[in-house]
């Protein structure tokens, strides 16, 4: 059976303004990543990884060109039908784990089934955090969590969903060597279990070479 492009950019280009002129982040880049595959972003600091990872993921418009996302084009879509698609389609992990710190770690990973309206978002999250190996974290806080943990409870609640595509922007960044081999681990774990797409931004090489395919960026374009 051919596998979809569930992920597609089209000369994809994003400018800011900076008191030296415009600056172009991004640079005319296109790809198509197919659905089930592992692909690593990789590039110098300020290459514009980050950037295009926002703009694949729909929280960031481009300046100018297309990103379709699971078949629906995000410059047609308003930013309500946007987070909509986000919460349907896609999962993030970010370096800074990103968890609400108000929030249980049951609680931060039931958040996007509740706004998917699953009523079943208790029992759902519970087992995910079971799967992720913190079942007797459920109602810690993240203050209370170590580094390692915090990034078990934001890949719990970024998997949770079953997204067709799943961000990571330097997801080892902030954890030492042992315990981010083992957030590595479970990210690709989790990953083949849902057949999700994985599209993340690392610096390093061990990471990278774990994925099916690689993608360098140098000065905005893709290499």
């Amino acid at each position: 059976m051919e596998r979809k492009i569930v992920l597609e950019a089209r000369d994809l280009t994003r400018k800011v303004s900076s008191p030296g002129g415009v600056l172009t982040i991004v640079d005319g880049v296109s790809l198509g990543i197919l659905a089930g595959e592992t692909v690593a972003l990789v590039g110098a600091s300020g290459a514009g990884k980050s950037t295009l990872l926002a703009m694949l993921a729909g929280l960031d418009l481009p300046t100018s060109g297309h990103v379709l996302l699971d078949g629906h084009d995000l410059a047609q879509l308003d930013e309500d039908a946007r987070a909509k698609l986000r919460a349907n389609s896609v999962g993030f992990v970010f370096q800074a784990f990103h968890l609400l710190p108000a929030l249980t770690a049951l609680e931060n990973v039931m958040l996007p089934l509740e706004l998917a309206g699953r009523r079943d978002a208790a029992q759902a999250a519970r087992a995910m955090l079971a799967r992720v190996g913190l079942e007797n974290r459920t109602g810690h806080y993240p203050r209370q969590l170590s580094g390692g943990e915090q990034q078990r409870v934001a890949l719990a609640r970024a998997s949770v969903t079953r997204p067709a595509v799943l961000f990571a922007d330097e997801p080892t960044g902030n954890l030492d060597t042992a315990t981010g081999a083992q957030i590595c681990d479970l990210l690709f774990e989790l990953n083949r279990e849902a057949g999700t797409t994985l599209l993340l931004v690392t610096h390093e090489a061990a990471l990278a070479a774990r994925c099916g395919r690689r993608l360098t960026m140098a000065a905005g374009r893709l290499v």
